[in-house]
């Protein structure tokens, strides 16, 4: 499953970004990991509390659909992507196939990150899937 290409959503770090990298066993238990970084970077971008339990839960249901098939010795790989009014995320992991993008899991991501991109393994790299939160802008008081 491809989806369209989004601009900006691959992680790759320009001169203005910061870039955070953590692999954890392909284990349920080791998502509590992924959702807490994944919440306390959201707070260095100064995203309001909606915001950041949106992401959290996003990455969640990412990383849940990348653990499909997983067996001991598997990995989740997630690449954080700060800029001054956005992250991208990129998380891989042992799943094959993902599932169709007619799912509640995709309706979840897409309702939570914003724009989302998913690959299937091929050729030997993992199943892919990448998020992308740009910072809701605010309403002034006054």
């Amino acid at each position: 499953m491809t989806g369209p290409p989004l601009d900006g959503v691959h992680p790759e770090p320009g001169p203005s970004q910061s870039q955070v990298e953590l692999v954890v066993p392909a284990e349920p238990a080791y998502l509590a990991v992924l959702r807490t970084a994944s919440a306390g970077l959201a707070a260095c971008l100064d995203l309001d509390l909606d915001e950041i339990e949106d992401l959290r839960i996003a990455v969640d249901e990412a990383s849940t659909l990348l653990l499909s098939g997983a067996v001991l010795g598997d990995q989740l790989r997630a690449v954080f992507v700060l800029d001054e009014d956005s992250m991208a995320i990129e998380v891989s992991g042992p799943a094959t196939t993902l599932p169709e993008r007619s799912s509640i899991a995709w309706t979840v991501l897409e309702a939570l990150a914003g724009q989302v991109e998913a690959n299937d393994a091929v050729a030997g790299r993992p199943s892919v899937v990448r998020l992308r939160h740009e910072r809701r802008r605010r309403k002034q008081l006054g």
